[in-house]
């Protein structure tokens, strides 16, 4: 009966009723569309922070606190064992060595510094879409007969040198011996990671040719790419138990650009979302206090029947409450449909600063997301209907009456 009431009451101003809908759909709405789209920002930057070397880093016990006098000097060696006793692990996905090195490379006329990364030529294709190859291939594991080692450069890298593939390249670095040593290469691919400033630096070949051109075995670390990052700190621990004497590092540890971003986004959308949830209960409380104002002389009628003042506020609670549903359900709805047309759309938001790629513009519809938002704006309701109501009830049963 009191539910019957109560939506009687709700449509009794249907033109103030509709505008405080309306009002707290699209506050639903905006808070729902923004944190959706935070939570496509916080998944994507975790995965490519992830994906670029490996949700666990393992290496020599000094490799990450201490420098390297000579190259190499804390690399790992006979690593091949401890890779294959942790892909027997169903939740690892690959174990691959690296080899980071640096040097001078040379078209003939002129050199330039470079970054180089000596990788298994599977990481592109566990790391997925981490690079964008804008010439050429990446880097191939059939062994080519006659024909120099491969090299992939950055785009920048490939500007400086002239380079284009095919062109023979010659790489200069010092060797673990403190001599130095070059290795003619072919260039196989030209690559972006959407940063210019290191396009102009970075270098990938074959870990075997990394290797020949330091003269040495070792490796610098082995990456572990997990299939789930859900999983990264049970494998550490796993691994921690497995090989004490290895330091693990975890992508957390080397993901700057995801901490700084969530940082930011988390007090923008806070912020964001606090302004929504205030003009929602400013909404809310707007519309109770007009019909209890309007209503005081039947709140009096209805106390002096005999009805107590906890049911007129109840019965106010409810009035909120089902105009609280009706807007949530609507601002789903309309979050939703945003959501779908973002997905289908293919539309691309602008390159991040210092970085040159674009990337799709996607909105989760995240269900937690959507429950803790529906009870957020539920509680905020029901609370604006409170504290209104308790208003009308604390005036006598002759001053209500008497109300005009």
């Amino acid at each position: 009966m009191w539910f019957k009431f109560a939506a009687t009451n709700v449509l009794r101003n249907r033109r103030r009723g509709l505008a405080t809908l309306l009002i707290v759909s699209v506050g639903t709405a905006g808070i729902l569309i923004s944190g959706g789209f935070a939570l496509y920002t916080y998944d994507s930057l975790r995965e490519m922070a992830a994906r670029d070397n490996g949700h666990l880093i393992l290496a020599h016990t000094d490799y990450f606190e201490k420098h390297e006098e000579i190259p190499l000097e804390y690399g790992l060696i006979n690593f091949e064992n401890t890779r294959k006793t942790l892909m027997q692990n169903e939740l690892v996905r690959a174990v691959l060595p690296r080899l980071a090195f640096s040097g001078l490379i040379s078209n003939g006329d002129k050199s330039s510094v470079f970054i180089g990364n000596g990788i298994d030529v599977n990481e592109f294709k566990v790391k997925g879409p981490s690079l964008r190859v804008s010439k050429g291939a990446t880097l191939s594991s059939r062994p080519q007969k006659n024909s120099d080692p491969q090299i992939m450069i950055g785009e920048g890298l490939a500007k400086i040198m002239n380079a284009k593939p095919g062109d023979s390249l010659t790489l200069l670095s010092t060797t673990v011996e403190g001599s130095l040593n070059a290795q003619d290469v072919v260039v196989q691919g030209i690559f972006s990671i959407g940063v210019p400033e290191i396009d102009k630096r970075l270098l990938f070949t074959k870990t075997s040719t990394a290797q020949t051109l330091l003269l040495t075995n070792k490796i610098s670390t082995l990456s572990v790419y997990l299939y789930d990052t859900d999983e990264t700190n049970n494998i550490a621990s796993i691994i921690k138990e497995i090989y004490p004497k290895l330091a693990i590092q975890h992508w957390l540890d080397t993901a700057f650009y995801y901490q700084a971003v969530r940082s930011l986004y988390n007090r923008i959308f806070g912020l964001l979302g606090i302004i929504i949830l205030g003009m929602v209960f400013f909404a809310v409380t707007s519309n109770v206090s007009m019909s209890v104002f309007e209503r005081t002389r039947e709140t009096g009628t209805l106390r002096a029947l005999g009805t107590y003042s906890s049911e007129i506020v109840r019965n106010f609670v409810i009035e909120a409450l089902i105009l609280g549903v009706m807007s949530i359900i609507v601002g789903m709805l309309i979050a939703g449909s945003v959501a779908l047309f973002f997905s289908l759309a293919g539309l691309e938001m602008p390159a991040p600063p210092g970085r040159s790629q674009t990337y799709p513009l996607v909105i989760y519809a995240d269900p937690l997301l959507y429950l803790i938002t529906g009870a957020a704006i539920l509680i905020l309701c029901v609370t604006a209907a409170w504290l209104a109501g308790r208003r009308a009830v604390n005036k006598t049963i002759v001053e209500a009456l008497g109300h005009v």
